[in-house]
């Protein structure tokens, strides 16, 4: 009965250790890409709709006699440009300043979680897979987790990590374009 409660417990632990792996992924990735975009707020909206609108009044102004009077309007737009792209680098180093914690805060976690995962399945392999689908990777990927057994490579809990991390990252980049 204990013998097949662990071996039960052996094939849940690669899919349990896939899964904890890809939510760290889609956790770091989602980070990333709220880092990057930030949200406009409303004083940028409000200085894009009046650049938006001296510039219309400006163009409006097509006659040599309004000349003076477009060109004043063309250089507050340009006022108000110079004034939105320094409110953006001040928004966009606010943003970065309060990500750059929690991204720190994911690394040691996930630092942590890598480290806690080879010390539970260090010489326990974590999957068995046939010897004929990982034909010249056999070695590779059983480093550390006995060899092959009835024609099943062992698969040891390193190089499911790194292979668990490649495919979480692909699907990641899928996910979140």
């Amino acid at each position: 009965m204990e013998e097949s409660l662990e071996k039960h417990a052996k094939s849940l632990a690669a899919p349990i250790i896939f899964v904890v792996i890809i939510a760290l992924q889609f956790v770091s990735r989602y980070l990333e890409l709220h880092k990057k975009k930030g949200s406009p707020s409303e004083a940028d909206i409000q200085l894009r709709a009046e650049i938006k609108q001296l510039l219309k009044e400006a163009s409006a102004l097509s006659q040599p006699s309004t000349f003076a009077q477009a060109a004043k309007l063309r250089r507050m737009a340009a006022a108000k440009e110079k004034e939105l792209t320094k409110n953006q680098e001040l928004h966009s180093k606010e943003m970065k300043l309060s990500y750059d914690s929690y991204v720190k805060f994911l690394m040691i976690s996930k630092v942590f979680t890598y480290f806690v995962l080879i010390l539970w399945f260090w010489r326990i392999p974590v999957a068995a897979v046939s010897e004929q689908l990982v034909q010249p990777f056999g070695k590779i990927l059983s480093w550390r987790a006995g060899g092959s057994l009835n024609d099943n490579v062992m698969v040891g809990i390193i190089p499911w990590l790194v292979v668990s991390t490649r495919v979480s990252k692909f699907l990641c980049r899928k996910v979140f374009k």
